[in-house]
């Protein structure tokens, strides 16, 4: 199987990128997740200065660690905030393709009070079509998260049809369609299948009505399927643990690798 992991900087917020991509090396990650814009200290931000940035890019190309993905908060499906949201992504584009990124996580985010949900797709989908020539001609594939107001994989699979783009995909996040019980861990993959580049996985359970991170195999995400499912496409990218304010770094990195390695296996 030819699935590569990674993690996200969450796991470890207060770690440079060198740390990163140490701790990444000693336990066998193929790649690290750096999160822009939560004040993490990997220092990949679009406030960082050109020669910071060269510098930050020459550490991974000399690092056997790759960049999987640059993870963004950019929410797309406020028609009022369509022109900021836009000029953001753009800077975060450039970001990416400086540091040598292909990926950039995104959101459809909370559709606003008042906006039916065709018109959000709309707005998703035109701002995501405005960005596709920007992100193609830097080398950088924007990826659509499963998240929030897009948990539906069938809402995501309509903005992709329509802005049909290569540098357009979904960045499946397992846990969120299966969790809210809007699609079994097969329906999801299906759904979403053309459009995979990029994956997160973690585990839960849902405990007065919150969610609470377990360690894999211990929640109800069927990781075992998720990744069989990927092999059935012989998916080659990233799949990423993302883990928010869970344990210290030292414990769930290694024991969630190794669950993910039985899965695969």
């Amino acid at each position: 199987m030819s699935i590569k992991t990674s993690f996200m900087s969450f796991s470890t917020p207060e770690s440079t990128l060198e740390q990163m991509l140490e701790i990444a090396g000693r336990f066998g990650y193929e790649g690290i997740e750096p999160r822009l814009d939560s004040g993490h200290a990997h220092g990949i931000e679009v406030s960082a200065g050109a020669a910071e940035l060269r510098r930050l890019r020459k550490r991974v190309e000399t690092s056997p660690v790759a960049l999987a993905c640059l993870a963004t908060s950019l929410k797309f499906a406020d028609p009022g905030k369509a022109v900021e949201m836009q000029a953001q992504a753009r800077e975060r584009i450039r970001l990416a393709a400086a540091v040598g990124a292909s990926r950039l996580r995104v959101f459809g985010g909370a559709i606003p009070e008042g906006i039916e949900r065709e018109e959000a797709i709309q707005c998703v989908v035109g701002t995501l079509a405005k960005l596709a020539g920007d992100a193609s001609a830097a080398g950088v594939t924007l990826c659509m998260e499963t998240h929030d107001h897009w948990c539906d994989p069938a809402h995501v699979a309509e903005v992709m049809r329509r802005v049909d783009h290569p540098a357009v995909a979904v960045n499946w996040d397992i846990m969120h369609p299966v969790r809210r019980g809007l699609a079994t861990m097969r329906q999801a993959y299906e759904t979403l299948r053309p459009w995979i580049r990029h994956v997160h996985l973690h585990d839960g359970v849902t405990e007065n009505d919150r969610l609470r991170l377990v360690p894999i195999g211990e929640g109800w995400i069927d990781h075992r399927e998720a990744l069989q499912c990927l092999a059935e496409m012989d998916y080659d990218g990233f799949v990423s643990g993302e883990w928010i304010q869970w344990e210290p770094w030292e414990r769930h990195l290694p024991r969630e690798l190794a669950a993910i390695k039985r899965c695969m296996a």
